[in-house]
Order: C-alpha cells, then structure tokens, then sequence
C-alpha cells in the first residue's frame, strides 16, 4: 500500500477503546513506528477509515508530547461512527493524516488564554491544554469554560482537578440541565464569564462547539474588549477528501479541511453564521 498517497488509508491497529459518555468513546490507535517522529499539532486532525462502511474526518484528542498512541474521542452518531464504536483491541482502522491547521499555542506565549467548549468540543482542545500546561510558566491566566448538556455528557472531569490543582487553571463547568445530584452552574457556557480572571487586550481565546454556542461566545469576548484577530474557532463541515480536491467543505473562499479546521474568527467573520454557507 503507497504511504505517500495522502489518499489512501493505512491500517492501523486500535490499542484501546475508553467509553466515555453513553454515546461518546475514544479510540486510541498505535501509529506505525516510523510514524511515531511525526507529530501532530493541536486542533489537527486524521480521516479515520471503518473499512467496507466510510470514512469521517476526527480531531486528535490526546496528549501531542506522546506519539506513541492517537486518541480520537468520537461521538456515535452516524453510521461509520456507528460501526467505529464496534472496535474492539485489536481490530484495525484505516487512517489518514494528520491534516489542518492548529491552534496557536507557541504564538499566544505571554497572553492569557481563554479556552471554551461546548459538548464533545472540549476533545479537539484537550491536546491544546496539553501543551500549554507542558509550559505553564509561558503563559498568564489560562481559564477553561466548559458547557455540556447534562451531567452525564460531560467529558475528561476527572482531569479538570488536576488542573486546577497543579496547573492553576480557572476550570468553570455549566450544563444545560440538571438533575438533583448536580451542585454546579446551570445555563449557557456564556453565564461562565462573570468572575473568571483574565485580561481580555492581551488574551488568545480558543473556542470549540456548535457553532450556536461559538458565536454567543465570540461576541461575550468581542464585548470584554478581546480583538477578533486572538479569537480562534475550530470548524468541521462537510470535511471528504481532506485536502482540499473535493470542494465539500468550502466556507466562502477557504477550504475547511486545508485552510483550517483552526481560523482566527478574523479571517471568517464575514461568513461565519450565515446559513447558505
């Protein structure tokens, strides 16, 4: 099989499968060893192939200092998520990647960050959080909103003490709707704002979600005075080929899948919402 033709999957052991959520689970492959040089970046993402069903386009979700395994946390909503959800160790799937750009980790070193997800969004920025906590000391305040539908959608919580804990991290959870167990905030990831630290002129801001939730956050941060060029949002539309050669995922004149995911909201402002795009 030719490795070079970005094409083509290449077969690919799973190592574990970790159920995160009722419908959520991540799928952690073993990457050839020559493969294990190749890094990939925050926010990329690989076209994971369920042989004899199809193919879909899912952010890396684990920790890019440790190549040795690809975590992939996917939500079982679809046919190929279907039948990628029925791995078991073992059981081989095709990859392709890594593709896409990346968030601006290295770039936003002396700023605060401000970090926003929404549902199974909090997976393609979980590598971010990695290595920004691999140099903590690079950065100020780092602050981690994080909204979910109910309690029981919500992922990698046993992670978020740690860092509060070790790192300092501002974590603030919401969910949509509680049950009586729930002692937490209730409402839109939005309502998180009000006592949360950070300088909003000199702070890069990362956001992931529905892209409901992404535009309501934008603007909260437009409104505290955070330039639109240090907004960053991830988009995942219609994503096929990966390359850029099928023309699926054009947004206005960039390419999803080769000009992004990752865009400064300032290079998409003008056709981000509008629904015929």
């Amino acid at each position: 099989m030719d490795a070079s033709n970005p094409m083509i999957p290449q077969p690919r052991k799973v190592k574990r499968v970790i159920r995160e959520t009722h419908d959520t689970f991540t799928l952690c492959v073993e990457p050839e060893i020559h493969e294990q040089e190749k890094l990939f970046k925050p926010g990329q993402f690989n076209m994971l192939y369920a042989f004899g069903v199809g193919e879909v386009p899912i952010s890396f979700s684990g920790d890019p200092g440790k190549p040795n395994l690809c975590h992939h946390t996917i939500r079982n909503v679809g046919t190929v998520t279907r039948a990628l959800a029925n791995l078991k160790a073992g059981d081989m799937v095709g990859v392709r990647g890594p593709f896409g750009s990346a968030w601006p980790v290295k770039e936003s070193r002396g700023n605060d960050i401000v970090i926003i997800a929404g549902g199974i969004g909090l997976a393609p920025l979980r590598p971010a959080i990695y290595a920004l906590l691999e140099e903590r000391d690079q950065f100020g305040e780092i602050v981690l909103l994080y909204g979910a539908r109910t309690q029981e959608d919500l992922l990698f919580t046993k992670e978020f003490e740690t860092w509060r804990g070790k790192y300092g991290v501002q974590v603030r959870v919401t969910i949509d709707s509680a049950g009586p167990n729930w002692k937490g905030n209730v409402g839109v990831v939005t309502t998180l704002f009000p006592g949360v630290r950070f300088d909003p002129a000199n702070t890069v801001a990362m956001i992931c979600g529905p892209e409901v939730m992404m535009r309501f956050a934008v603007i909260e941060l437009k409104n505290c005075g955070t330039a639109e060029k240090n907004i960053h949002v991830t988009m995942e539309r219609n994503m096929k080929c990966a390359i850029g050669f099928c023309g699926h995922c054009q947004f206005g004149p960039a390419f999803i899948c080769k000009d992004g995911p990752v865009f400064s909201f300032a290079e998409i402002s003008p056709f981000f919402g509008i629904r015929e795009i």
